[in-house]
């Protein structure tokens, strides 16, 4: 297994030149820094010493080798190991509650098979990847910006077990990833989960003739839809004609009915509201899709 830990770019598009070549269906392991690149080391850390131009590292970019834009790629996320400590932290003007701070804090939190230790509370772990994604199709985009290539897209079911397909837009996709959490709730509504360093194990592959228009994700119950906009209702909007498009084409419906069984069945979620742009999801259950698994049809799909 091949291991991916020197190579870091804060901008998903950065550095091609370095990238490491890989080989479809090759194992990969991504050792990677937490979102504040480990600078924040104490919860006695004066902001003022952040740099801020970089943040959310990436660990990458890898060159998948036949990866092209007729193409999509599949991320298995296989097994995610996280570090012994994991930091918050709230800011002023940042997040939902962003106007109500009236000063900076960091908190630290001890990771121990247990989960996560919050003051006298013990946290379920939830271990999941932010930052993940290939280089854009025009210039490159600061990690902490999700879009249709990936990026911070926050969202808690790309975690172990999941599978997630990403657009390609350059020959080899340069994919990265980083920004793993211990524990985020949906929204991740105070800007931070539970940061922290961690080895990701990805499998990667290349599925031919299969292009797609934003990120796709499939766990052992669901189909997900993603979709991130400055304006939420369009990020809404593109999430649910996505999945409406994928009953119709899967289940024969014309757009109505799709509609109908998508608000008798389906759920919108939220991933992220604290970026500029929101990410959101929209979840079918696989047994009402009839499918097992998403890239048996992904072919047939070529609208989304």
């Amino acid at each position: 297994m091949k291991t991916i830990c020197d190579n870091f770019i804060f901008a998903l598009g950065d550095d091609k030149e370095k990238a490491i070549l890989v080989q479809d269906g090759e194992l990969l392991c991504f050792k990677t820094r937490d979102c504040f690149n480990d600078q924040i080391d104490s919860e006695d850390y004066v902001f003022d010493k952040l740099d801020w131009d970089h943040i959310n590292p990436a660990c990458g970019p890898v060159y998948l080798a036949d990866a092209t834009p007729e193409d999509c790629l599949k991320a298995e996320i296989v097994d995610i190991k996280l570090a012994e400590e994991g930091t918050m932290c709230c800011l002023s003007d940042n997040g939902v509650l962003g106007r109500d701070i009236t000063h900076a804090c960091v908190k630290k939190c001890k990771i121990t098979s247990e989960g996560v230790h919050f003051n006298e509370l013990v946290l379920s772990l939830r271990p999941m990847i932010g930052v993940i994604g290939n280089a854009p199709a025009e210039q490159s985009v600061a990690c902490g910006t999700p879009g249709s290539h990936g990026g911070n897209m926050d969202n808690l079911k790309i975690t172990k077990g999941s599978t997630l397909y990403l657009p390609i837009f350059h020959d080899g996709a340069y994919f990265a990833l980083g920004d793993v959490h211990a524990a985020m709730g949906d929204g991740e509504i105070m800007v931070s989960g539970v940061e922290c360093p961690a080895e990701v194990t990805v499998r990667l592959s290349v599925i031919k003739g299969a292009k797609i228009m934003d990120p796709m994700l499939e766990d052992a119950d669901h189909i997900y839809t993603i979709a991130s906009s400055e304006n939420i209702e369009e990020a809404i909007y593109k999430a649910c004609s996505a999945m409406n498009k994928i009953i119709c084409q899967q289940l024969g419906y014309e757009l109505n009915e799709a509609g109908m069984l998508m608000s008798a069945c389906g759920d919108l979620q939220f991933c992220q509201v604290v970026d500029p742009e929101r990410t959101v999801r929209f979840a079918m259950p696989k047994n009402i899709l009839k499918l097992d698994e998403l890239d048996s049809c992904l072919k047939n799909i070529r609208a989304i």
